[in-house]
């Protein structure tokens, strides 16, 4: 049958779950059981604060970090945790009605963005039969088992990679090869100061990547900027790109295109292979972030004379076309793996709000 929207039903949150307090964990001893904050995983203790499904609602901090339980956890107490009415509601129906909900809009308003068990209590939460909700979660969360299987395989790949790249250059490394800085073999593509190239029209725009964006994706809060700028400076997919100030990190661009925003580096090569000059600068990137904290500036940062100082080995011409022809399948999957899942989080992300509000109606058999 086909759900209508007149079988859909209305409650408080207060209606199908108990929000309760987390517990501070600093007496338990080291276990199996992963306790979460409202920043995600803290740590692994020896017992269980609750055994069933629950819904993990952060208190302070980070306050759009829902997480879905399905087995024993701990919560501390900036992280509040539910019991559920499991006759109204199923658990992970639950899950994705709340992550809707924008709750730094609802921040209670004190110095570190809050939450409380009153303003939780009154959210107003739709649902239909038990049937139908069973349904709806089942499509998402079959797309969302997708995505963590590609998100798990590209670190994987990337983690074979870098053990590659380890035996070859730190563990067997000769020492008749040649070193370079690492600045000679890759161009270090600054980015523009964005705010100077605003949109002309709706049309040639796009979005600008930050380091906010390198970490979390392009979201409806990023900034957008006008196409009208050299080519080098559109981000593509696959692209290398280096934040070398504040978080540093070095990445291989999984989104759409965009704009590079100054305080990060587009790299790129015409001498070397992309795995080749990615993965030497990730071997130098705990190196890089600790020259960034003795920098004594608010914002950490590297210079480009950092850049000069990393020194890259260099093998022969043979030896490095064996190692691409062993890597170089690994970054391309990688690459891959990537354009899977901007098209499976952008079908999750249409399909979350039209099923929960029943503009695309389930059919139950």
């Amino acid at each position: 049958m086909v759900l209508s929207m007149n079988e859909w039903k209305e409650y408080k949150l207060k209606d199908v779950a108990n929000v309760k307090y987390g517990k501070a964990h600093q007496s338990l001893s080291d276990g199996y059981i992963p306790a979460y904050g409202s920043g995600g995983l803290i740590r692994y203790v020896e017992k269980a604060l609750y055994n069933e499904e629950s819904i993990l609602i952060p208190r302070k901090g980070t306050l759009n970090n829902i997480i879905y339980k399905d087995e024993p956890f701990w919560t501390v107490d900036t992280m509040f945790w539910t019991e559920l009415n499991k006759k109204i509601i199923v658990p992970k129906y639950l899950f994705y009605q709340l992550s809707l909900i924008d709750f730094s809009n609802m921040n209670v308003g004190s110095a570190v963005p809050s939450m409380t068990i009153p303003i939780l209590n009154d959210i107003d939460i739709y649902v239909p039969s038990i049937p139908a909700q069973t349904a709806i979660s089942s499509i998402l969360s079959s797309l969302d088992d997708k995505i963590d299987l590609l998100h798990r395989q590209n670190a994987t790949l990337e983690k074979l990679a870098e053990t590659l790249f380890r035996q070859w250059f730190v563990e067997e490394a000769k020492e008749e090869w040649e070193t370079k800085p690492l600045s000679s073999i890759a161009y270090f593509l600054n980015g523009l100061a964005c705010q100077k190239y605003p949109p002309k029209n709706d049309l040639e725009k796009l979005p600008v990547i930050k380091i906010k964006e390198l970490s979390s994706g392009i979201t409806e809060n990023s900034d957008w900027a006008t196409t009208d700028v050299k080519p080098e400076y559109i981000v593509k997919n696959g692209d290398v790109i280096f934040a070398w100030s504040a978080s540093l990190m070095v990445k291989i661009w999984d989104g759409q295109d965009c704009i590079l925003n100054q305080h990060l580096f587009k790299v790129t090569s015409e001498n070397y292979p992309k795995w080749f000059y990615f993965l030497w600068c990730k071997h130098y990137l705990d190196e890089f972030i600790a020259k960034a904290a003795s920098h004594a500036t608010t914002m950490g940062h590297i210079k480009r004379g950092d850049l000069d100082d990393a020194m890259v080995l260099i093998p022969s011409t043979k030896e490095l076309e064996e190692m691409t022809f062993e890597t170089e399948p690994l970054i391309a999957k990688i690459i891959s793996n990537n354009r899977q899942l901007r098209l499976l989080v952008n079908l999750r992300d249409t399909l979350l709000p039209k099923l929960m509000s029943g503009e695309i109606r389930v059919k139950i058999n």
